[in-house]
């Protein structure tokens, strides 16, 4: 992957298929420049033999294919920067992903245009689970839910493509002045 926003879409999948209700995405740049991606859902969760043997990518639960790279290769960007993965789980009460990255290593990845990347989740799962994001750094901090903006929409879904534009250019202008120097 080239960009850490297109691992938050391929984990938040995982949230998605494992029946999430809540999905709550983070994103902190602190004043070390250490960027941590979070996600926490409240999915069916993975027994601790399962999060122990998901670093490989010879384990997946998919069952159209053997392998699953997504969190193989988050965990190796994050370590290619001198960060690390961290998985918490527990059946039947959810799933947290946390991601470091160093943000001044050679090898970090961009943060990638991460507002089209949460409009396009968004789009993707409009009725369920409902999602959350946070992104704070010593330049500010902002907020976005979709449990939120629902009832001003009066009905309309969050898959129209009106909406979807509303939203990925809401979140652009909000999140461009707190991570706009790791966005590329």
């Amino acid at each position: 992957m080239k960009e850490i926003a297109l691992h938050l879409l391929d984990i938040v999948q995982n949230s998605v298929k494992a029946n999430a209700s809540h999905v709550d995405i983070g994103f902190e740049l602190d004043a070390g420049g250490v960027l941590t991606m979070s996600v926490k859902d409240d999915g069916c969760g993975m027994t601790k033999e399962f999060v122990e043997r998901v670093s490989s990518p010879f384990v997946t639960t998919r069952t159209t294919r053997k392998v699953g790279l997504g969190i193989p290769l988050l965990m190796q960007n994050a370590m290619q920067s001198g960060g690390k993965v961290e998985i918490e789980s527990e059946p039947g009460k959810g799933t947290t992903i946390r991601a470091t990255f160093h943000v001044s290593s050679i090898d970090c990845l961009p943060l990638g245009d991460l507002a089209s990347t949460m409009a396009t989740i968004i789009m993707g799962s409009p009725d369920k689970p409902e999602f959350s994001l946070r992104c704070a750094s010593p330049a500010g901090e902002m907020s976005f839910s979709t449990e939120e903006i629902r009832p001003m929409l009066e009905g309309v879904s969050l898959a129209e493509p009106d909406v979807v534009q509303w939203i990925q250019q809401s979140l652009q202008e909000e999140i461009e002045p707190i991570l706009g120097g790791i966005m590329r």
